[in-house]
């Protein structure tokens, strides 16, 4: 048995739980933030045998994607009188952060 940790986009969380509910596969949602960015994800606990971890990942796979943000970055702390324009920036957001971990023991009460 394995569990997989998936850190996904706010955005993909949905779509990506609905895939796997619908192949039955079971997931715990867990709201989470970081990145540099600092936004909104989720973290996805998914305890599959095995033999579904092929298709557990693949199901993430097409379910999370990247996309290009534009975001203008904090200026930094200037001395009076000094002028700082900061141009907005293109970063790329999303995708899928996932861990597959061995489960050494697997109760459901």
């Amino acid at each position: 048995m394995k569990l997989i940790i998936a850190v996904v986009q706010g955005e993909d969380a949905q779509r990506t739980v609905v895939a796997l509910t619908d192949r039955g596969i079971s997931s715990t949602r867990i709201a989470s933030s970081g990145g540099f960015l600092q936004q909104g994800n989720v973290t996805l606990m998914i305890g599959v045998e095995d033999a579904q971890v092929e298709v557990a990942l693949q199901l993430i796979h097409e379910n999370c994607r990247e996309r290009s943000r534009y975001l203008t970055p904090v200026p930094p702390l200037a001395e009076p009188g000094e002028f700082f324009m900061a141009y907005p920036v293109e970063v790329q957001v999303g995708g899928a952060t996932v861990f597959v971990v061995p489960v050494d023991s697997f109760e459901k009460i």
